[in-house]
């Protein structure tokens, strides 16, 4: 058998992390975590990470390896897996990668095209700008230097606007212009197998975890990081809801309420770009490690 990653993908709240798990205790091999936030450290509960039971039962590679004053990003993702993978490979055929964050998943089946590395000054001036003119600014910013790479973001995330304007800025030409969308060849096999249920029983899934992680104190646990709320690291869906909450933008039933929707919309993006990859199988969670280890023996 040949070095072969197997990608547990889908949307947030299917189970992804349970068929990890019994993927890799019955290969016998180690999980790469491919969450963009579960890599952050203080906030297991808002990202919903692996417990020290599952951590316990299998080594997951990048959970809880950065302080939330980090910044990370998918091109450093695929670097750090691309460096990783030789000594996994060492010790079996097989890895398991689990985890929803789009980019990181194509990060390391895809490639990320090469960008310049963004100067101190430059990432200084822009998170200057943000700071004193908003992110508004920064969006018209981002229009004129690159239009076409500004239709096709979501305005409202402050990282992803962020960045393109660092491009720019860094490079002296538009960002669209250095995106390629040309996957690089890995010397390894990939199969990818998204999870996926019925929609009205994933979203009544997701609608119950948000009320499991109220029970289990991301209210504390956002109180706890409040304070760092700037940070790129906790602008996600749980601490946003919150920190409204904290700010008097909301009260607790409409925070609530408002995380529940906010994970649906996202579980929905999450469907509609994986739908777009030819080469993932759609499998039940029940069906995935038997589906898995039919592939391998295709492979």
């Amino acid at each position: 058998m040949a070095n072969t990653l197997i990608v547990i993908t889908g949307p947030t709240g299917v189970g992804k992390t349970a068929v990890a798990i019994a993927l890799a205790l019955h290969l016998g091999c180690e999980i790469i975590n491919a969450d963009s936030r579960q890599i952050y450290r203080g906030i297991p509960i808002c990202t919903a990470a692996p417990t020290p039971e599952e951590l316990a039962a299998v080594r997951h590679h990048f959970v809880a390896f950065k302080d939330l004053e980090e910044s990370y990003s998918a091109a450093q993702f695929e670097a750090d897996v691309m460096a990783l993978l030789p000594s996994l490979w060492q010790q079996g055929d097989c890895v398991v990668m689990c985890g929803g964050s789009m980019l990181y998943v194509d990060a390391v089946c895809r490639g990320i095209d090469q960008l310049p590395d963004i100067s101190p000054k430059v990432r200084a001036a822009v998170k200057e700008k943000l700071a004193h003119e908003g992110l508004e600014s920064l969006v018209e910013e981002l229009e004129r230097l690159d239009p076409q790479y500004a239709v096709t973001i979501d305005r409202k995330n402050t990282s992803r606007v962020c960045h393109g304007v660092e491009i720019c800025r860094q490079a002296g030409v538009p960002y669209s212009t250095l995106r390629t969308g040309t996957a690089k060849q890995r010397d390894f096999n990939i199969i990818k197998l998204a999870l996926n249920i019925e929609r009205e029983q994933l979203f009544d899934r997701i609608n119950r975890r948000v009320d499991r992680m109220i029970e289990a104190g991301l209210e504390q646990e956002a109180r706890s990081v409040y304070h760092l709320r700037h940070l790129n690291s906790l602008n996600t869906v749980g601490m946003k809801e919150m920190f409204a909450m904290f700010d008097g933008t909301m009260n607790h039933h409409t925070a609530i309420e408002r995380m529940k929707k906010n994970t649906r919309v996202y579980a929905k993006k999450q469907l509609t770009w994986y739908r777009r990859d030819p080469a993932i199988t759609w499998v039940p969670p029940d069906e995935a490690v038997n589906t898995a280890i039919d592939l391998l023996s295709v492979k």
